[in-house]
């Protein structure tokens, strides 16, 4: 049975959280998380990226010099890759990086990922974050309060709340995102997972169904 520290709204320390064993009981498949984490980074490339050939690059119409008798080497255009301010050879142009996996593996490897961070102690249930102002104070003061202070927190809600993303924007090294949007990435690029309790039955209801 996998379990997490509790927390009430302030922070201060509640008891222990049963988490569900659809998302953090089971066996570690390192492949899958690998390739959910190769997949995810593909994803954020824009991939705009575009140099010019020869054909491209403005000028060259004339032939440099003659053909022979001059001792050089042949050279029919000044914009060839040759020489510079010539065109590019095999230079990027723009396409998509993306990746696809089956819906099977991405869930493996989500399920192997909060696993293995449960495990480890890192994961943390409060059982409330929704703030009545935006206070950045207020924040780092749960944060603390959870021992939750490290340099990567991942802050995870059921539903977007203005004042909770307003507190903590300002903090580096903290991100807040919704339950439905949880990934492999994400999961093991922070030191300390902070869940609602609302927000972890939102993920078993969208990734244990």
């Amino acid at each position: 049975m996998a379990t997490a520290n509790c927390y009430e709204k302030d922070g201060t320390r509640s008891g222990s959280f049963e988490l569900p064993a659809s998302l953090f009981e089971g066996e570690v498949n390192e492949h899958a998380v690998h390739e959910a984490v190769v997949a995810f980074q593909a994803n954020q490339r824009q991939g705009t990226a575009d140099t010019r050939e020869r054909s491209d690059v403005r000028g060259g119409g004339k032939k440099p010099f003659r053909q022979k008798g001059t001792g050089r080497a042949r050279a029919g255009s000044i914009r060839s890759p040759i020489y510079r301010g010539g065109g590019t050879v095999f230079g990027p142009h723009p396409r998509s990086y993306r990746q696809s996996l089956p819906k099977k593996v991405r869930r493996l490897a989500l399920r192997s990922s909060l696993t293995s961070r449960a495990a480890a102690g890192d994961v943390m249930v409060i059982k409330s974050l929704e703030l009545e102002a935006p206070r950045t104070a207020e924040f780092v003061a749960i944060m603390k309060n959870m021992e939750a202070t490290s340099k990567k927190t991942l802050v995870v809600m059921d539903r977007a709340n203005a004042n909770t993303v307003k507190s903590a924007r300002n903090i580096p090294g903290v991100r807040v995102m919704l339950a439905e949007m949880m990934n492999v990435y994400n999961v093991l690029w922070a030191d300390k997972i902070v869940l609602t309790t609302d927000a972890v039955k939102r993920m078993e209801e969208v990734f244990a169904a």
